[in-house]
């Protein structure tokens, strides 16, 4: 864009790029939704039920697996993946400090120790070599983490899992519709975890699943996600049902509701169509970005299909006159939502404090953070949102860039 059609900064008391504040992430629900979760409501199932045993059918064939257990949230899912594959006390999970706090948190749950491996300066996902360089005799999981949606090197990762007996779990909360090397992530390791969070590329509200291809670790996470008890437990209210159960194991409560799940049903049949919607702004974002000196566009490696959860552009700070957080707070004055991920786990006081934990320990995933934000590439906006994105964050390069 010409410099001379840059009106001055909002924060600087011109008129703002958008006349109204375009949230970071907004779902968007269509009427087959709304119909299928109020059928549900009506139908007087309001916890788990027939259609979350459907939406588990359709995820599973959806992503490849032999399994699809529909669980609250991803965090849930991490969690019972971990502790049907047995992780506790003595053990070690190996995974990426650029991911939010759930992926380490729940490895504390279970009594593990945390081992993070940092990332690369391209995709920002767990590097091989760094992961390889961590692994001890106690390592039983590698938790990759896709970031943004860009699978990680899966094939690399699992040549040091496989000979090891390590296992592999994936933290794909930005990665359905994801591709890696011509299949859909969720069919490729021992287990992997989704999040269906509202900001995600689909949704239940709240809620998460884990797809494998491994019967009995499916059926372990199935007891351990309702209470412990034993299998087909849900169904003890039917009219196929039983009232008789048994608690197996002392499980945890992290059963999706039929009303949930009957968004998800839809969002589902939905999503590929809102990943290329996804695709499409965020290459719009490339091609205004192209070249500019104060600017790092995302990356995307041959053989995948970036699911474009985020758009995570990062900043050139010798090129600015405005640090990263000045630069969000100029983007908001200009009514344009943006926010940063992530914080890097390491960094977190209790992380710091109580692990031992030290900045300057993950140098790449400090790298990204200090210079990434990312701006919203969802659905439910139009193309012209996406052109306003763009024209925010260039007129604020063009006013705050660094001059001799």
């Amino acid at each position: 864009m010409p410099t001379t059609e840059f009106e001055p900064l909002a924060a600087d008391g011109g008129p703002p790029v958008r006349g109204t504040f375009l949230p970071f992430g907004l779902p968007l629900i269509g009427e087959e939704e709304k119909r299928e979760a109020l059928a549900a409501i009506e139908s007087g199932w309001l916890t788990t039920g027939p259609r979350t045993q459907q939406f588990a059918e359709d995820l599973r064939a959806y992503v490849g697996a032999r399994h699809a257990i529909p669980l609250n949230s991803c965090t849930g899912a991490l969690h019972l993946s971990l502790a049907a594959l047995g992780v506790g006390p003595g053990d070690e999970v190996v995974t990426s400090p650029l991911t939010f706090c759930s992926t380490a948190n729940v490895i504390l749950h279970l009594g593990a120790k945390v081992v993070f491996a940092d990332v690369d300066r391209e995709t920002y996902n767990i590097d091989p070599a760094a992961v390889e360089a961590a692994l001890t005799p106690r390592t039983k999981v590698i938790l990759p983490v896709h970031f943004a949606g860009h699978p990680c090197d899966m094939d690399a990762l699992h040549a040091l899992a496989r000979p090891r007996g390590i296992k592999v779990v994936e933290d794909a909360a930005h990665a359905i519709s994801a591709e890696y090397r011509g299949r859909r992530i969720g069919g490729l390791s021992d287990a992997t975890c989704f999040s269906f969070y509202p900001t995600k590329n689909m949704t239940t509200g709240e809620g998460g699943a884990v797809t494998t291809n491994d019967d009995a670790l499916a059926e372990r996470v199935r007891v351990l996600a309702l209470h412990g008890m034993s299998k087909d437990a849900w169904k003890r209210y039917t009219h196929a049902g039983s009232w008789y159960y048994e608690v197996v194991v002392p499980g945890y409560k992290y059963n999706l509701t039929d009303p949930a799940a009957a968004l998800g049903i839809h969002q589902l049949r939905r999503l590929d169509g809102f990943t290329t919607t996804r695709e499409r702004y965020s290459r719009a974002l490339d091609d205004a970005f192209a070249g500019h000196p104060a600017l790092i566009t995302p990356a995307v490696r041959d053989g995948i299909r970036h699911a474009r959860h985020l758009y995570p552009l990062l900043l050139r700070p010798e090129q600015l006159s405005v640090d990263r957080g000045q630069f969000i707070e100029a983007l908001k004055a200009e009514n344009i939502g943006a926010t940063v991920n992530f914080i890097p786990v390491h960094l977190h006081p209790y992380y710091r404090e109580r692990l031992g934990f030290e900045a300057g320990q993950f140098p790449n995933a400090e790298w990204v953070y200090e210079r990434e934000i990312s701006l919203p590439v969802y659905p439910r906006m139009t193309p012209s949102d996406v052109q306003e994105v763009a024209r925010a964050v260039l007129k604020i390069c063009h006013w705050k860039r660094r001059t001799s």
